[in-house]
C-alpha cells in the first residue's frame, strides 16, 4: 500500500471533487479545492486522525472555494493560490449568486503558488505546473505518479472556457505541452468526476484526438 493516500470526497451541487492527500507515516494532510461541504471534509479529517497541514487551490471558481474560509477557520493553515487567480477568488460573492447563495470574500491567501516550486506534504513533495486556459491563474500538482488537475482535463473531456478569463486555445496548448507529456500511466485526480490516466485520455478523449472541436 502506497505511503500517499488520496481521498475523493465529492460534494455541492456541482459534484466538485475536494481531495485529502496525506503521508500515511507523518499522518500530515493537505486538502485541494475545499467546495460547498466543509463540515464533510473536516469530519473526514478527524475520523482519520490526520493533520491538517495547508489548503492548495488548483484555481478560484466558486465551486471549488466555497469552503476555504471554513476550512481556514477550523485550522488556521495557510492557503496557497496563484496569484493570477485572485480576482476571481475575491469575486466569491457575485460568483456565489449564480449559485443561489450568500457567500462572504474567503480569506486572503497566504501563499503565491509559482509553476516550478515544490509544495509539500509530510515527506511528499509535488511539483506546481502553470495550467492555465480554464482560467487565468489554473495550476496543477504533479508527482508521485499522480496529478491533481482541478478543471483541465476530464475523463472525456476538458474544462470550460466560456467563463471570465477563460481561453480553449490556451486550454489545449496547456493540455498538449504539461499533461500530455506525463507517463501514460499517470493518474489523473479532476476537478469534476472519476479519475482517469494520462493514456486513456491520449487515446480516448475526443478533444485531444481531435473529433471534437470548440
Amino acid at each position: 500500500m502506497s505511503e500517499l493516500e488520496v481521498v475523493s470526497l465529492p460534494n455541492g451541487q456541482l459534484s466538485q471533487n475536494c481531495y485529502l492527500v496525506a503521508d500515511r507515516t507523518t499522518r500530515e494532510a493537505v486538502i485541494i479545492d475545499p467546495g460547498e461541504e466543509p463540515a464533510m471534509f473536516l469530519a473526514e479529517l478527524d475520523t482519520r486522525a490526520w493533520t491538517l497541514r495547508a489548503i492548495w487551490l488548483t484555481h478560484a471558481h466558486v465551486d471549488h472555494i466555497m469552503g476555504v474560509g471554513a476550512v481556514k477557520a477550523a485550522t488556521g493553515v495557510p492557503i496557497h493560490l496563484h496569484p493570477l487567480d485572485r480576482r476571481i477568488y475575491d469575486a466569491l460573492p457575485q460568483f456565489g449568486a449564480w449559485l443561489g447563495k450568500e457567500l462572504e470574500v474567503p480569506p486572503p491567501p497566504d501563499v503565491a503558488l509559482e509553476a516550478g516550486s515544490p509544495v509539500r506534504v509530510g515527506r511528499f513533495d509535488f511539483e506546481v505546473r502553470a495550467t492555465p486556459g480554464h482560467s487565468p491563474g489554473s495550476v496543477s500538482f504533479v508527482g508521485h505518479g499522480i496529478v491533481f488537475g482541478g478543471d483541465v482535463l476530464f475523463s472525456g473531456s476538458v474544462g470550460r472556457t466560456d467563463l471570465p478569463g477563460a481561453s480553449f486555445a490556451t486550454l489545449m496548448s496547456t493540455i498538449h505541452s504539461q499533461f500530455l507529456s506525463l507517463p501514460d500511466s499517470t493518474v489523473v485526480h479532476s476537478g469534476h468526476g472519476p479519475d482517469t490516466t494520462i493514456g486513456i485520455e491520449r487515446l480516448t478523449n475526443p478533444f485531444i484526438t481531435g473529433s471534437v472541436r470548440a
